[in-house]
């Protein structure tokens, strides 16, 4: 059971766009990494402009599933994990992550903001710490 992404977007009227991100591709052999990032950035981005405000939705994406939280207020997060790994934990682990991330961004950031300039640095300790570590 493996989380390899955890994002969070702003779903504007025009456009999605990310505003703070997390990956885990160490699994991925060294010159995959990039490619499989950059996969993951664009489908979270293409699942938050496709799922609608106020909707949690499970995706499945060749062989990962996109957990998608789409808040009423346009903050969105994103979770990409293995087949094995519980939904209901990537829910809750993205009902923290917004709660939190709203509380300490301001609202008035998320239209414009982008992984440079929006300060929050969480999403790494929470990708580690629901890391599920087999032997």
């Amino acid at each position: 059971m493996r989380l390899y992404s955890l994002s969070v977007l702003y779903k504007g009227d025009f456009k999605v766009h990310l505003l703070k991100a997390a990956y885990d591709v160490s699994t991925f052999s060294f010159f995959q990494r990039s490619s499989v990032q950059e996969f993951m950035t664009f489908t979270s981005q293409l699942i938050v402009e496709r799922s609608a405000l106020g909707s949690r939705a499970s995706v499945k994406e060749q062989e990962y599933l996109c957990h998608v939280y789409v808040r009423s207020d346009g903050l969105a997060g994103v979770v990409i994990a293995d087949n094995e790994y519980p939904q209901r934990v990537c829910f809750t682990l993205l009902d923290k992550v917004l709660d939190e991330f709203s509380r300490q961004v301001s609202k008035m950031d998320w239209p414009s903001g982008s992984p440079a300039t929006i300060s929050y640095s969480a999403l790494d300790g929470y990708l580690s710490k629901y890391q599920v570590h087999t032997p």
